[in-house]
């Protein structure tokens, strides 16, 4: 009898089960031999600020330099547990300010004492910084570096009673014995790694020690040998050292949501509503410690709820109701919106909270690559099934995006897409690194406006599914939707700001149309043998020009004088004027000799300035052969119809056009080229 696909399967989880991992996770023992643990790995009894920093140490990082500011880029921002679904990109410096100020908390600086505050507009990636900690931490906890443990009692009943705040063991040790315990414990110990014991047992626990300890007739050892350690797993759904809060309406909110509750059905079992058995420790602040709490909207919080949270920032307690203050030790941290804060700095009765508050702005992305990587994370080949994407698409709607975030430069003579390429790290002729600092040094509020990511997304979206009878995504659908979706945006309030958004959108399409002439023009020149017989032409010449010398001619023998009539037609494409061509071919020379003084060679693609000027002289040359404006009137030869498939071949392989967008472009710019010769011709 053949096996089953229900039991096949079965097998081949009984073959992957790690069961002994599980039990290395799960595991239990006496205080005893946790006290071993602690000796061999005081990061078993770190502080939450402490676990917190080396779990995004722990994924590495690398130092670099620009526009002359060191920065860090963290690798756990990439995301590396769910392959970059959360990755963050272009704040490396607001990432970095983050972080630093857990590793000041880790040290015991001050700041563990604060509230953390992620400020900016909607769509910044505050909330994923956040899951992504969260994240992190529940990953952490389950690998070796991040252990963490806790403890439950063996009561005379034999009932088992969990610690319902997940305390360190170490608060089982009473005051009066720290100091010899630690003197033993932090033996040759420097630093952080001197294990610090902080706060006492929570009032569930305390009940249940203080009678254990009464019985045993202070025999501190016969109360200890009632608790089992265990090994816990930082868990938000499990809530356990991860806590959220969420503002509601006044009528449905109380601060019980954050300290904990009265059980009344205990009430008749104990007898009394201050006996803490009769009470859940299960608030978000409770449920949270040796972790974080998340505060959504913290801004939104009634005054209530801000004085828990400034004793639970600044004093490390809690007071839940009828108990006594409980120590708890987690990173508190929250987000809000430009409005929300705006709100605190104008009540005065929010001083104290302000005054607690750590505030690190998190703006929207001012750099291009990394706007577009955030797109092609969401929209790319492996999640996009059925419908191909244009080139360019994404990346003109990360354009428009950016642009929309930058304020005019006050920059003679300098346009906000130059502003861009700039900050995007491009040289551009007469603007150098001082340039772009000083630009950011007069613009210190550029990422806090702007259209966000989520508008374009949602709009990439409607267009992926709205045309049905199309399988390729092209960019004037992306932004025929994004300035449609403009008279709708809740987040435009004026009309000078639609205005100005929509001027930009006409700028994106003009940068469109000189991406697609590139390319097509490209794809007709690509014929390298032919662009590199002219780029040696050319330069045989400037060299012979710059050298005062003459150059043979391949076909007669005779020395000649250079060809200048060769070298202008090429030089004009890139508008170099009559007098500066001698500044650019002595530069050509310079860059040539540069390169073989590396041990380079030069090739016809080696200069950007001059590859451009090859592959415009080639086009020029070849255009009128292909006749390209004939796909407007929809009369073409055979002869030119062929051509016109080979530089489309061309595209779809070297450029990633497919059949549809191929065609739509050819056509596109067979119009541009038609509308060029019908107006030259007026």
């Amino acid at each position: 009898m053949s096996t089953s696909t229900g039991q096949k399967i079965l097998e081949k989880i009984q073959q992957i089960q790690d069961v002994s991992g599980f039990r290395e996770l799960h595991w239990e023992g006496s205080f005893a031999e946790y006290l071993d643990i602690v000796q061999a790995d005081p990061r078993v009894a770190r502080s939450a600020y402490q676990r917190l920093y080396d779990m995004i140490v722990s994924h590495g990082y690398e130092e670099y330099t620009r526009h002359r500011d060191r920065l860090v880029h963290y690798n756990f921002f990439d995301d590396p547990l769910e392959s970059g679904k959360d990755a963050i990109y272009g704040i490396d410096k607001q990432l970095m300010d983050l972080t630093q100020i857990f590793r000041s908390a880790a040290h015991r600086y001050g700041t563990e004492r604060r509230v953390i505050l992620l400020h900016g507009p909607v769509g910044t990636a505050k909330s994923t910084i956040v899951r992504l900690l969260k994240k992190g931490l529940e990953h952490y906890s389950r690998t070796e570096d991040g252990r963490l443990y806790s403890f439950y009692w063996h009561t005379d009943e034999g009932e088992r009673m969990d610690c319902p705040m997940h305390e360190d063991p170490l608060h089982l040790i009473p005051a009066e014995f720290r100091a010899a315990i630690l003197s033993d414990l932090n033996a040759n110990r420097n630093g952080t790694d001197r294990i610090v014991i902080e706060g006492e047992l929570c009032p569930a626990c305390r009940f249940v020690y203080n009678d254990l300890l009464e019985k045993a007739k202070g025999d501190w050892t016969q109360v200890i040998a009632q608790v089992r350690i265990k090994r816990i797993l930082i868990s938000e759904k499990d809530r356990i050292g991860i806590g959220t809060f969420q503002p509601k309406d006044e009528k449905n909110q109380d601060s019980t949501e954050l300290t904990g509750d009265i059980n009344y059905r205990k009430i008749a079992e104990y007898g009394s509503d201050s006996d803490p058995r009769a009470f859940n420790f299960d608030g978000e602040l409770n449920i949270a410690n040796r972790g974080m709490v998340e505060f959504i909207e913290i801004l939104k919080l009634d005054v209530a709820f801000l004085y828990d949270l400034l004793t639970a920032s600044q004093e490390h307690k809690i007071k839940p109701k009828k108990f006594a203050h409980t120590d708890i030790d987690e990173v508190i941290l929250g987000h809000t919106n430009e409005a929300e804060y705006r709100r605190l700095l104008s009540n005065e009765y929010m001083e104290a909270m302000r005054d607690r508050t750590i505030k690190i702005d998190i703006p929207y992305n001012t750099r291009f690559q990394d706007e577009v990587r955030i797109y092609k994370r969401d929209f790319n080949e492996n999640r996009v099934i059925g419908r191909h994407i244009a080139p360019h698409t994404l990346e003109l709607a990360a354009f428009w995006a950016i642009l929309t975030r930058l304020e005019e430069p006050k920059r003679a003579g300098m346009t906000l897409v130059q502003k861009l390429r700039l900050y995007d790290g491009r040289s551009l002729p007469g603007f150098t690194e001082d340039t772009v600092i000083e630009l950011q040094a007069e613009t210190k509020n550029e990422g806090m406006f702007g259209i966000s990511p989520r508008y374009i997304q949602d709009k990439i979206s409607n267009a992926l599914v709205g045309e049905y009878d199309r399988n390729c995504l092209n960019p004037f659908m992306i932004l025929r939707e994004l300035e449609t979706g403009l008279k709708h945006h809740s987040l435009i309030t004026s009309d000078d700001e639609r205005k100005r958004v929509r001027e930009l959108l006409a700028i994106v399409r003009a940068e469109y149309d000189e991406i697609v002439k590139n390319e097509v023009q490209r794809a007709i020149t690509a014929d390298e043998e032919a662009i590199k017989r002219l780029s040696a032409n050319y330069i045989d010449n400037v060299k012979a020009y710059t050298q005062k010398q003459k150059v043979r001619n391949p076909y007669t023998g005779q020395d000649e004088a250079p060809d200048e009539r060769l070298m202008r037609s090429i030089e004009e494409k890139i508008e170099i004027p009559e007098s500066r061509k001698d500044d650019f071919r002595r530069e050509i020379m310079n860059y040539i000799g540069a390169l073989a003084i590396d041990g380079k060679q030069f090739t016809w693609d080696s200069n950007e300035r001059l590859r451009r000027a090859l592959e415009l002289k080639l086009f020029e040359d070849q255009k009128d052969s292909i006749k390209l404006t004939s796909l407007v009137s929809n009369v073409i030869d055979p002869e030119t119809q062929e051509k016109i498939e080979v530089v489309k071949s061309r595209m779809i392989k070297n450029l990633g056009y497919c059949e549809v967008c191929a065609s739509d472009v050819l056509n596109y710019v067979a119009s541009i080229f038609a509308r060029g010769d019908t107006e030259k011709r007026a």
